[in-house]
C-alpha cells in the first residue's frame, strides 16, 4: 500500500505524526492508527453498510492527511483574574480545549488565531463572560482559500460596538500580510459558535474566492463551504462524472449551498438547465453570484424546503435527466425520497456524509423508486476521524 507518511515531519515509532492533544480533544478519534489503519478501518465499515447495494470501491486517500482543515474556530472565554481562555469547543461538555498545534488545521489559520489572543491583551479587549453575561470578545473564524492563498478573518463579540476593531484588524494584516478580508460579526445569542449576519468589513472584502472544478466560489463568513479542499475536488470530480451529463440534460441540485456541484455541471458540460435549492437563505444568494462570477446565466436558484420544491417540480411535469443530492447527516427523509420517485430523474447522484442514513435511502430508492445503485465510491474527506463521504451513481430503471 502507498506510504502516506508526512516525510517533513515525522514523529512516534511507526512514522505517524503524533497529536499532543488526541487524549483530551476529541476532535479526531483515529490517533492510535496509522492511516493506512484507519482508511482500511473505513472501507470495512462502507462495505458492511453498502456492500448489499453493490461493489465498493477503494476509497480515495489524502496525499498528505494533515493539516487539511480551511476553516478554524475558536471560542474565547473569561477566565477569572482578568484572563480568558480560548481554543476547540467540545459542544458535548462545553469545554474549552487549547490547541496551538493541530494536526489537521492549517497552521497560519492557528498563528492568526494566536495573534488575535495576543491583541485581545495589548489592546484590552475583554473576552465574554456567559456565566454572567458580560464582556465583548466570543469567537474568532479563520477561513482559507487556496486558489489564491488568502484568508478572510472573522471577529466575533457580543455587542453591537466594537472601538477596537479597526485597530485589531490592522494588526492581523499587519502580521499576516495573506489575510485579504477581515469581518466585524455579532452574537447575541445563547449559541457560541454563532453569527447573526455578515457583519461588517473592518478590511478588505467581505468575501475570499476560491476555486474548485475549473469554477470560482466567492466565501463569505457565514456560507457552507467543504473543510477539505484538496478532497472535496475528487469528490465534486467524482460526482459529474457519475451523472454522464449532457449538453440537452437539465439538472437539479438539491442542497445546492453556495451552488458548487450545479455550478461545475453547467459551466463544465454546458447542460441546458440547472436549478438549485437550499433552505438556507445566505447559501443561496451566494449561489446566485457564484453563477454570475462564473458566466452562467442558464441557472435558477430558490429558497425552498428539498422535498416541497422537488414534488412540486414533479406536479409540474417537469423532465429532469439528472438529479444531485447532498443532503445533511440526517440523509432525505420520507418526503423527499418520495418526491424523487415523483420527478423521476434517469441519473441520481447521492453524495452522502454519512453511510448509516445513505443505506437507508438506497435501500428505498432501489426496493420503492425503481433505482439500481451502479457505482460506490468512497472519498476520504475527514483524515484523523471516523466520517468520510461517499458518492453513488443510481440508475432508474425503464
Amino acid at each position: 500500500m502507498k506510504d502516506f507518511r508526512n516525510k517533513q515531519d515525522i514523529k512516534g515509532n511507526d512514522g505517524e505524526q503524533v497529536c499532543e492533544m488526541r487524549r483530551s480533544c476529541g476532535g479526531c478519534q483515529t490517533w492510535n492508527l496509522t492511516y493506512e489503519e484507519e482508511l482500511s478501518m473505513k472501507m470495512g465499515k462502507l462495505i458492511r453498510l453498502l456492500g448489499r447495494f453493490g461493489h465498493v470501491e477503494e476509497i480515495l486517500p489524502m496525499e498528505n492527511p494533515y493539516h487539511y482543515r480551511n476553516k478554524l474556530q475558536a471560542l474565547f472565554q473569561y477566565n477569572g483574574k482578568n484572563q480568558f481562555r480560548y481554543g476547540i469547543y467540545q459542544s458535548a461538555t462545553h469545554h474549552i480545549v487549547k490547541c496551538d498545534n493541530c494536526l489537521i488545521e492549517n497552521r497560519e489559520a492557528a498563528r492568526i488565531v494566536r495573534t488575535v489572543a495576543q491583541l485581545l491583551i495589548k489592546l484590552r479587549v475583554p473576552a465574554w463572560d456567559p456565566a454572567h453575561k458580560k464582556g465583548l470578545f466570543r469567537h474568532v473564524m479563520v477561513r482559507y482559500a487556496a486558489a489564491d492563498d488568502s484568508y478572510m478573518v472573522v471577529l466575533v463579540t457580543a455587542s453591537h460596538t466594537f472601538a477596537a476593531g479597526k485597530d485589531m484588524a490592522a494588526e492581523i494584516v499587519g502580521k499576516h500580510p495573506k489575510v485579504k478580508s477581515v469581518i466585524w460579526c455579532q452574537n447575541k445569542t445563547e449559541t457560541p459558535l454563532w453569527m447573526d449576519s455578515d457583519g461588517e468589513v473592518l478590511y478588505g472584502s467581505s468575501t475570499i474566492t476560491d476555486k474548485l472544478a475549473d469554477c470560482l466560489f466567492r466565501i463569505s463568513a457565514r456560507s457552507f463551504y467543504q473543510v477539505n479542499t484538496v478532497q472535496t475536488e475528487k469528490l465534486y470530480r467524482t460526482a459529474l462524472q457519475y451523472g454522464e451529463l449532457k449538453p440537452a440534460d437539465r439538472v437539479v441540485d438539491a442542497y445546492c449551498g453556495i451552488g458548487t456541484i450545479g455550478i461545475a455541471a453547467a459551466k463544465n458540460y454546458g447542460c441546458a438547465s440547472v436549478i438549485g435549492f437550499d433552505n438556507n437563505e445566505n447559501a443561496i444568494r451566494d449561489a446566485g453570484v457564484n453563477a454570475r462570477i462564473n458566466g452562467l446565466e442558464n441557472m435558477t436558484f430558490h429558497c425552498a424546503d428539498a422535498g416541497e420544491i422537488t414534488a412540486e417540480l414533479a406536479e409540474n411535469g417537469e423532465e429532469v435527466q439528472v438529479m444531485f443530492v447532498d443532503p445533511p447527516r440526517a440523509g432525505l427523509g420520507r418526503e423527499m425520497l418520495e418526491a424523487i420517485d415523483g420527478i423521476a430523474p434517469e441519473r441520481l447522484v447521492y453524495v452522502s456524509c454519512n453511510p448509516e442514513t445513505l443505506a437507508k435511502d438506497l435501500e428505498y430508492l432501489r426496493r420503492s423508486a425503481g433505482y439500481q445503485v451502479k457505482k460506490i465510491q468512497p472519498v476520504d474527506m475527514f483524515p484523523r476521524t471516523h466520517h468520510c463521504e461517499v458518492v453513488v451513481k443510481l440508475v432508474r430503471e425503464k
